[in-house]
Parts: C-alpha cells; sequence; structure tokens
C-alpha cells in the first residue's frame, strides 16, 4: 500500500520562543504565511510554542482544547492560509473532579480549519543527568494513554509524537504500522515537535531521528525551538528532516529559521522495496508491543 500519494512541501517553524504568548502567536501566524507564501502545504510548529518550556509556567500558560485561545487562533491560521498544520504543543488543562489537570498537548489542522487530531505527550520527560540537567514534567504534567495517527488527506498518514516520545521506538512502530484489515497504509511520516536541550541534543538529537525513520522507513520531522541562552532551559534547535533510508535532508543551526523538505513518494517506494522489513516484522514474536495499544486520532 502507498504511504504517500503525491510529493508534499513541509516546513519547519523554528523561533525563538518567549514569556510572551500575544507575541508567540503573532510570530507563529507571520511565520506560517511566510512557509505557506513557498509553497509549504505542511508546516510543523515546535514543542511548547506559546510559552516558556518550564514546569513552573505550564499552569500559567495552560488552556482548554479545542476551546482555548491557541486552538482557535491556529484554526483560523490553517484555513487561512489552507495548509496542513502540526500545532507543536501547548500546556493544556482539563477539570478532573473539580481539580486541573494538565498534558503537553499537541493540536493539528486540516487547510479548512477543521481539528484533525490531538495528541498528549505519552513519556514524560523527567532526568537527572548530575552536574548537567534535571527536568521533571511529571510534577506537573500527567502522560497521555495512546499512540497517535491520522489521516492527511490526499496525501496519506501520519504520525505523532512529542519530543521525549522519539526515544520509544515502540510508539513510532504502533503509529505508523500499516493495517491490512481496514486498508489502513503504514505512515509517511512520524512528526515529532520538540526541545531537547544541549545535553542531550548534540549526542540524540539526530540519531534518536535517524534511528526512528530507518525502523519504520519513514520520513521523520523534528521541530524545535530557537536556542536561547537568556531563558532557564536552553533548546538545542537544529530541527531536521529525514528521509527512510535515515539521510538527513535539511536542518536548521541553533536560531531563528524556516526548515523546507520535499517528501518524495519515490523515495519512501525505494526504501520499503529494497529492505522489505514493514512486511518482515513478525508481529507474533512480539505482540506484547501491540496488545494494549490504542491508536486514534486523539480526538
Amino acid at each position: 500500500m502507498a504511504s504517500l500519494s503525491k510529493a508534499l512541501k513541509i516546513a519547519l517553524i523554528q523561533f525563538t520562543v518567549t514569556a510572551d504568548k500575544a507575541a508567540n502567536l503573532s510570530t507563529v501566524k507571520a511565520k506560517i504565511a511566510q512557509a505557506a507564501a513557498n509553497g509549504a502545504k505542511l508546516v510543523v510548529l515546535p514543542e511548547c510554542f506559546n510559552s516558556p518550556y518550564a514546569v513552573s509556567a505550564f499552569p500559567k500558560y495552560a488552556e482548554s482544547i479545542p476551546a482555548g485561545e491557541t486552538t482557535q487562533y491556529l484554526s483560523s491560521i490553517a484555513k487561512e492560509q489552507k495548509v496542513f498544520l502540526i500545532g507543536g504543543s501547548i500546556p493544556e488543562v482539563v477539570s478532573e473532579n473539580g481539580s486541573p489537570k494538565y498534558y503537553n498537548t499537541n493540536i493539528s489542522f486540516a487547510p479548512d480549519g477543521r481539528l484533525l487530531a490531538t495528541h498528549r505527550k505519552v513519556h514524560l520527560f523527567d532526568i537527572n543527568v548530575p552536574g548537567k540537567i534535571r527536568f521533571m514534567e511529571s510534577d506537573i504534567l500527567s502522560p497521555g494513554d495512546h499512540a497517535t495517527s491520522f489521516s492527511l488527506d490526499p496525501y496519506g498518514r501520519v504520525g505523532l509524537g512529542i519530543c521525549y516520545d522519539v526515544r520509544f521506538p515502540e510508539l513510532a512502530a504502533v503509529s505508523t504500522r500499516a493495517n491490512p484489515a481496514t486498508g489502513t497504509p503504514r505512515a509517511f511520516a512520524m512528526i515529532y515537535p520538540g526541545a531537547f536541550n544541549t545535553t542531550t541534543g548534540p549526542l540524540h538529537w539526530s540519531l534518536l531521528a535517524r534511528a526512528r525513520a530507518v525502523d519504520n522507513q519513514t520520513y521523520v520531522l523534528m521541530c524545535s525551538p530557537s536556542r536561547d541562552l537568556s531563558s532557564s532551559y536552553h533548546a538545542y534547535g537544529h530541527s531536521l528532516v529525514v528521509d527512510p533510508w535515515g539521510e538527513i535532508v535539511a536542518e536548521a543551526a541553533e536560531g531563528d529559521e524556516i526548515v523546507y523538505a520535499e517528501l518524495d513518494p519515490e523515495r519512501l517506494d525505494s526504501v520499503a522495496s529494497s529492505i522489505p522489513v514493514s512486511t518482515q516484522r513478525r508481529y507474533p514474536v512480539y505482540d506484547d508491543v501491540l496488545k494494549y495499544a490504542k491508536v486514534g486520532n486523539g480526538l
């Protein structure tokens, strides 16, 4: 089953996220318009693009979905620019038994402004590298509970993760898997809005992107905020696009930049036919990976 019906020009928006939500949203609007004017049909924003990436900031900036300001704002931009828009992620708040509960959540839109999917970050970024970085998302955030994939009609299907999700190959395998019983094709891309830091980024950012691309024979798109050394958290930057052979086809540096690339269906088909791992996987041997999997559009 073909995974990408025709060539697709994409844009990754790497920009400096500030503590001013209104300014961030204004920047996003201008950058998306620029990308659309340059022919991009799929535009990706970074993780936590409307707020600082800080545990202490999440409750202050959190919004409801889909009624919140940022969801409505991105919907109108997608419709105005006629693009598929992968809205990075934002802090989400829901009420549970009268108490707030917070998530790190992606919102993605069709060119008519419809909310196509949401994805709550499944794997929370809880790390402690002695002498270098300690960050505990679970101090505030709750994890999502399912893999997310959805259709970008007429191009095909994509899978979605957020930042730390890229370290878990099972999520990508579930999100990109074809389902012959329903006629669902494998995903042509895994998309990861992310904010790796300057400790883990140089070692693992491109390595993990390339690994997930080769594992699943898909394109991998990783979109980061720009690096801001005046903030408390230093994002790595280096938004990039990796092809299904594991080659980096486009990559940013650390500053504000729009990364463009064209996803090629022939590249996907060539790799899949050369080393057909997608049809050689023996799921009965490791069916525990899928036994408890829930795959949906997140809505």
